[in-house]
């Protein structure tokens, strides 16, 4: 707040969330100081750009009053965001029971004699941070990350069906593997068993029976379907 003696002036800087093609508007809060009716006035370097409400009027002893300031909209953002506008507020006691509509330009005369305060204020651009839009067809408030869950979760329901999938193919092999071991075994067995009997044979008759020569072709068949399961 400034250090004037008459009234406070808050903030010392007009301050505007620069925006193209937008009016903007920022507050001055004015603080009597004193037991008196102060007047005020308040002037700018660019009166085409600014738009005042009040720009000029009184305020009450002890009591603030608001002054809204607006810049028109601009067509395009200033180099750096600097801004070489100014203001110049005014003030003067007034007479007590003093009205807007008894301000005059001759009461801020510093040639008339009158004790007029005056404070400069400058003018701030200010870029408004924003946020990241929600994408068009999302739900307000969704997080984007649902739907890489989602996918996460079909790969890895479709990876845990093919491997399970997997499981049970391997496990059929496995069956498979089992028997035709088993059947190799029991063929062995048999084959000692029939070179023994042919042994016995050759012994007594010179040659191998013809019912022996019957169950080694019947195995054969039985293990020839057993492989090409």
């Amino acid at each position: 707040m400034s250090q004037g003696e008459l009234l406070g002036i808050e903030p010392q800087e007009l301050k505007f969330n620069f925006e193209v093609k937008k009016q903007i508007s920022t507050t001055l809060q004015l603080s009597n100081k004193t037991d008196h009716y102060v007047a005020f006035k308040v002037k700018t370097t660019n009166p085409k750009k600014y738009s005042v409400r009040p720009n000029a009027g009184i305020v009450l002893p002890r009591s603030t009053s608001d002054i809204i300031v607006t810049m028109q909209a601009q067509k395009e953002v200033p180099v750096e965001l600097q801004s070489k506008d100014k203001f110049l507020l005014q003030s003067v006691i007034a007479p007590d029971g003093s009205t807007p509509k008894d301000i005059s330009p001759e009461m801020f005369s510093k040639e008339a004699g009158n004790n007029v305060e005056e404070c400069k204020l400058r003018v701030v651009y200010v870029v408004p941070q924003r946020t990241s839009p929600i994408p068009e067809g999302s739900d307000e408030g969704s997080s984007p990350k649902g739907s890489a869950s989602d996918n996460g979760n079909s790969n890895g329901f479709a990876v845990t069906r093919a491997f399970t999938e997997s499981q049970e193919m391997s496990n059929e092999e496995k069956k498979l593997a089992e028997e035709v071991e088993k059947a190799l075994q029991e063929n062995r067995r048999l084959r000692q068993e029939l070179e023994q009997l042919r042994l016995s044979a050759s012994k007594k008759t010179g040659g191998i029976s013809f019912t022996v020569m019957i169950l080694v072709a019947i195995f054969s068949i039985i293990l020839g379907y057993l492989l090409n399961r």
